[in-house]
């Protein structure tokens, strides 16, 4: 095969020195005091991080952790430039459809790890082998270990799309199904724009526009859509701060998630705080600990808090640059094309209203869940594999 085309096999294999490292930094912190009688309202609560902290340097087995991951078959290719990381794993039936499965942020491949077995081998799973999928799960650059980034424009999720339709080609893959929530689910609703005719269903979790908009007026509004115009308001006043400083200065940022396990974890912790399933009260109580800690070492081991804020930088540039163009293929290079079937699924964390979202009742399948949030791999993975399920069944 062509060496600029070929896919490498990986296995996770982090160096002993960066363990012992990881572990001298966590005990050697330096914890900020924090104000009498406060708590997750001014971010996350010292004592809260600190006992996390110290699960992480000595309960967490990250050795127990990558042999799990490395059970799965995972590779590397070379797009663009760029090194892509991927999970593909094949089902044993001969006629299941391809599928993309598309993290987010503060994700990695690592959410879908669960939903693996149920997609691949249905039958074993209690399902219907005609449900069965062909499983490609991408790092997206700047995450995991697609890094890393060598050239700037990969927040270009356009580009980023372009890039997972040539891995689907690569793996000979001509027609597929993808999925996809936060950054993840741009990148599944451009894939039939960037992969014209090749996309035989579109599935996307939690879809909300980042809330820059005005406030959701409530009035008349079930309470399910009462509930989650609350929380777009809410996330619209005191939300964004996370999002303003990685979209407008993700360098400084960088020093701090690339240098203290403490700053990267308490970053991704107080997301899944915020974005979980409403009725967990701590992260942990909405999914599980260690998956969460795995999922914060994937980030310090590969430098991808630093990598992924910028990432995000360029992604925002590029979606103000979108909505400032006067049509999808001037001055974006985001050409139209004929949309496949598309699928939603709103979890309870969610603030996703139909008659905003959908006012033309154009999307083929609508699910609301009163479970889970904005990591319904990780929080409710057989909600979103049954959804998968279902609605997929127009594409095969």
């Amino acid at each position: 095969m062509d060496n600029k085309t070929d896919i490498r096999p990986f296995r996770v294999d982090i160096p002993q020195s960066e363990l012992d490292d990881l572990r001298e930094r966590l005990t050697r912190a330096r914890w900020p005091e924090q104000i009498r009688g406060t708590g997750w309202e001014r971010g996350v609560p010292v004592d809260y991080l600190k006992e996390l902290a110290a699960y992480w340097a000595d309960g967490f087995d990250w050795r127990a952790q990558e042999k799990a991951l490395n059970e799965h078959p995972q590779f590397v290719t070379t797009i663009d430039g760029q090194d892509i990381h991927f999970l593909h794993v094949r089902s044993p039936e001969p006629d299941a459809l391809p599928l993309i499965l598309c993290h987010g942020w503060p994700g990695s491949f690592v959410d879908f790890l669960d939903m693996i077995g149920p997609l691949t081998d249905p039958r074993a799973h209690g399902g219907d082998p005609a449900d069965a999928f062909h499983v490609v799960i991408p790092s997206l650059p700047g995450f995991g270990f697609s890094n890393p980034v060598r050239e700037p424009g990969w927040g270009n999720l356009f580009r980023v799309a372009a890039a997972f339709g040539e891995l689907m080609s690569r793996l000979g893959y001509r027609r597929f199904a993808v999925q996809g929530s936060d950054v993840g689910g741009g990148v599944t609703m451009l894939l039939p724009m960037a992969a014209p005719g090749r996309v035989a269903a579109t599935h996307v979790s939690g879809p909300s526009p980042y809330p820059f908009g005005p406030p959701i007026e409530t009035d008349g509004l079930s309470d399910a859509d009462r509930a989650r115009a609350e929380r777009f308001n809410t996330a619209r006043q005191d939300g964004l701060g996370y999002l303003h400083l990685q979209s407008t200065r993700p360098q400084t940022l960088a020093y701090s998630l690339n240098d203290s396990p403490i700053g990267q974890l308490a970053w991704i912790a107080e997301k899944f705080k915020e974005w979980t399933d409403p009725a967990a009260e701590l992260p942990e109580d909405a999914v599980d600990r260690d998956q969460l800690l795995t999922n914060v070492s994937l980030y310090w081991f590969t430098g991808s808090g630093a990598s992924s804020a910028g990432t995000i930088y360029e992604g925002m540039r590029a979606y103000r640059e979108m909505a400032s163009s006067q049509s999808g293929d001037d001055q974006t290079g985001w050409p139209s094309a004929p949309a496949p079937p598309q699928g939603i699924a709103v979890f309870a964390a969610d603030m996703t209203i139909r008659a905003l979202a959908d006012p033309a009742d154009t999307v083929d399948h609508w699910s609301e869940f009163d479970r889970g949030g904005h990591f319904p791999a990780m929080e409710t993975p057989g909600l979103l594999v049954s959804d998968l399920r279902t609605f997929f069944r127009v594409a095969r």
